[in-house]
Formats: structure tokens, C-alpha cells, sequence
């Protein structure tokens, strides 16, 4: 059986070749050990994936924006002007409004999940971008919902993954109003470890979303079907600004 250190490596290196920066990661490596781990044991895991994994942006309190054609990703805030202010998240410039998550880049979420708000979590590739939402006082490693989007040349990726989930059996062919998608569970981890919930949905001819709901909150919310319906009332209010 893998080690922990092993299992995040194996994860960590899976995020960094999709450039899919989920902001469970740490949580995902957790839940997947049978091992018991102490408390500072997991802080000190937590410490050094926020330092490993910085360049696939799993930063709960920094931002990635591209300048140029290239990503650059602030770890921290810049330093408050006066000391004693606590320092702020950061937040990408290039996003959009983002003044509650509700709009960002080409995109308008409209509906919500009860008691979720933006996790002022985010990362900017240009034209992939995401952004997650969560319940007010969690941790900003972690999330409930999480929204991909995927704009002119990357929704190849999109297409790619879901002609890989179609050759493994995995998922099926859905429609949300007068657009079509493809929902699956994806990462479905050994020894019964829970993957996650997830609904693509076709924008446009260039433009793709893809919905998550973590693990921990396909949980909270019950079975499949209360799964599935919460990821068609989010796609079906998802408006393109394009």
C-alpha cells in the first residue's frame, strides 16, 4: 500500500500534467490513507504542499495571472501598507468582477447551492480559469463547488477527457436545457476512496464548463441523484458573456 508522502507525489504529479488545480488536493491524500496520522503531522503535509504545489497554483490564498503568454502565480499577498493590517487574498486582475465569485471571466453564475459563497480561491491560464465555492469559515485549501472554464483552443482538453471517460464506460451523455454535456465521476480512488461529481457542459462552439462538487459535499448532500440534480441547477444557470 502507497505511503501518504507517496500518494500525494502520485496526485500531485497527475494535477500538474492536466493542469487542473483542485483545491482538495491535500484532502484528497487524507481521506485516501488508511493510515492514522497526529494532528501536527497533517499540518506539516498541509505546510508542504502550499510550497510543492505552487506550480500547478493550489494556493488557497494566492492568484495566478498571465502576463504575456506566461503564468505567474503570487503564493502570498504583497505586504499591507501599515503592520498591524492582516494581509489580504490575493485576487486575479484578469478574472472579472469576482466582487462575490458570482461573476468571472465569460461567465455569470446565477445559482448557488443553500450557504455557499465564493472561497476567494481562483487561478487564471488564460483561457482556462477557475474559481470555487465553499461554506463561510471553511479552510481556503478546500471547497464544495468548483467551476472550470475552458475557452478557444483548451476545450480540446475538454473533449479529450470526456472521449477518455467514454472509452473506459465511464459517465454518460447528458442535456441541460438546449445544451449538451457529459457527466461522470472522475478520480475514483482505491479501497473505496469517493471521486468526484462532475458535469460538463457545452457553452458554445468555444467555450466549455466543467462543475464539480468535492467528495466531502457530494456526501453532505446525499445520494446520486441529489448529486446530479444540484450539478444540472448550477449548469443550468451558468450564462456565457462571450
Amino acid at each position: 500500500m502507497p505511503t501518504l508522502e507517496e500518494e500525494l507525489l502520485r496526485l500531485m504529479t497527475e494535477e500538474t500534467a492536466r493542469l487542473h488545480a483542485a483545491p482538495d488536493l491535500v484532502e484528497r491524500v487524507v481521506r485516501g490513507s488508511r493510515r492514522r496520522r497526529t494532528r501536527s503531522r497533517i499540518a506539516a503535509l498541509s505546510a508542504s504542499v502550499a510550497v510543492v504545489a505552487a506550480p500547478v497554483a493550489y494556493l488557497g490564498m494566492g492568484a495566478a495571472t498571465t502576463t504575456g503568454g506566461e503564468v505567474t502565480i503570487s503564493a502570498t499577498p504583497e505586504p499591507p501598507a501599515i503592520d498591524d493590517v492582516p494581509p489580504q487574498p490575493s485576487e486575479p486582475p484578469t478574472l472579472g468582477d469576482l466582487g462575490d465569485g458570482k461573476a468571472f471571466g465569460h461567465v455569470k453564475v446565477e445559482y448557488l447551492p443553500e450557504r455557499l459563497i465564493w472561497s476567494r480561491w481562483s487561478v487564471n491560464f488564460g483561457d482556462k480559469y477557475s474559481t470555487a465555492y465553499g461554506y463561510e469559515g471553511d479552510d481556503s485549501g478546500f471547497y464544495r463547488v468548483q467551476i472550470y472554464m475552458y475557452e478557444q483552443a483548451t476545450v480540446e482538453e475538454v473533449a479529450d477527457r470526456i472521449a477518455a471517460h467514454r472509452d473506459e464506460g465511464e459517465g454518460e451523455e447528458v442535456t441541460v436545457g438546449d445544451r449538451t454535456g457529459y457527466l461522470v465521476v472522475q478520480d475514483v480512488g482505491e479501497d473505496g476512496m469517493k471521486g468526484t461529481p462532475t458535469l460538463f457542459l457545452k457553452m458554445g462552439e468555444r467555450q466549455w464548463a466543467e462543475i464539480m462538487i468535492s467528495p466531502v459535499y457530494a456526501g453532505e448532500l446525499g445520494d446520486a441523484d441529489a448529486v446530479t440534480a444540484e450539478l444540472r441547477r448550477i449548469a443550468e444557470g451558468l450564462t456565457s458573456t462571450l
